[in-house]
């Protein structure tokens, strides 16, 4: 008797589509292999831009990750909602989000936070407001190792340190540095790319220690270079995707044997013509800053290629169209979950004890209260 393929769910015909839908058992699996693949979890710190969610947030939580970093104040405050320790804000405020992250931290005190800078000018505006509140604001330098996005080159990083130095409000837990220009699918290749940013981090954390007379954490990388910073330095880590595991990172980093986690449920329209079929999954439901062969493989029907795509709907060729009825369900995996979980406003979730709950993408907002 053949096996159930894994993806497949109960009472497939009540589901609605399309629909994001997360697998409980094989996020587990993902977080066990990921502190497997370390030697202390006390040096994980997930970044939770890929899911988003309070649910999986706690499933980390139970399994003994107490640190995350984040890209918004809404996740933040998600994060301290699951009551998470630690909580970067991988990110340098500015306007308005200064006084929102000040407000994150009252509301908060339990949670230990965070944020980035890479400016003077930031750098001052948030020692003026933590007098206002009498709140010491804890910040990481953030370098340009290599990407131009954000951060300061680090020949500049110890001027920064020194100038915020003379600030009783600010203080300065280390450095930060995000290497996300290196995805070559060759680890040979990623490892030679990271190793000069390794000597420059470790090198500038030795002279900052010099300087306070106190130990400086450094926070390095992100999914692609994470198993090089796992086994070769001591720096925290900060991968993502590992938690759901989109296509593209299965076929650029085979290396990591992480699970696919969640997928896209879709279901068959239309037959516009002989070999064309539309499904349900339009670019409002699956990231589609990539080019349209590379949005969705469908692991149910892996040899339908995608021919046009808009808002609600997606059209497939197929050699095979006798193979497909109105109504079928396709069981799509993105190649880019990050975006694609933000555009859901809550998953279904296939749970460790077979039933089907609702998850909330609660941190999608840009705002939960604060």
């Amino acid at each position: 008797m053949q096996e159930q393929a894994w993806y497949l769910l109960p009472n497939e015909a009540n589901i609605e589509t399309p629909s994001l839908i997360f697998y409980e058992e094989r996020l587990r699996e993902n977080i066990q292999m990921l502190k497997g693949m370390i030697d202390d979890p006390d040096r994980l710190r997930p970044h939770v831009k890929t899911h988003k969610c309070l649910e999986i947030t706690e499933l980390m939580l139970s399994a003994g990750i107490r640190k995350f970093k984040c890209a918004t104040i809404a996740e933040a405050e998600m994060l301290a909602m699951a009551k998470a320790d630690d909580v970067l804000l991988a990110y340098q405020p500015v306007g308005e989000n200064i006084d929102r992250f000040f407000k994150l931290k009252a509301r908060y005190p339990d949670t230990h936070f965070s944020c980035l800078v890479d400016h003077l000018d930031i750098a001052t505006q948030l020692a003026i407001k933590g007098k206002e509140e009498n709140t010491i604001i804890n910040v990481y330098i953030d370098l340009n190792v290599g990407m131009n996005r954000t951060g300061i080159l680090p020949e500049f990083a110890l001027d920064l340190f020194n100038s915020m130095l003379a600030f009783s409000f600010v203080q300065v837990e280390g450095l930060h540095a995000y290497d996300g220009q290196i995805h070559d699918a060759s680890i040979k290749i990623r490892k030679q790319k990271t190793t000069p940013i390794i000597t420059q981090l470790a090198a500038l954390k030795i002279d900052m220690e010099g300087i306070a007379a106190k130990e400086m954490k450094v926070i390095a990388g992100g999914t692609p270079t994470f198993p090089i910073y796992a086994l070769n330095t001591r720096f925290e880590c900060s991968p993502g995707t590992f938690i759901l595991w989109d296509r593209g990172y299965q076929d650029a980093y085979t290396e990591q044997n992480f699970n696919t986690a969640a997928l896209l449920l879709s279901r068959i329209v239309s037959f516009p013509i002989q070999g064309l079929v539309c499904s349900d999954l339009g670019h409002k439901a699956v990231a589609a800053e990539k080019e349209l062969q590379s949005r969705v493989f469908f692991i149910n029907a892996p040899s339908m290629e995608v021919q046009s795509q808009s808002e609600e709907h997606l059209v497939l060729s197929t050699d095979e169209p006798e193979q497909y009825q109105l109504g079928n369900m396709l069981y799509g995996l993105p190649y880019h979950i990050c975006p694609t979980v933000a555009l859901h406003e809550k998953a279904l979730c296939l749970t460790a004890d077979g039933s089907i709950r609702r998850w909330d993408i609660i941190a999608r907002k840009r705002k939960i209260t604060i």
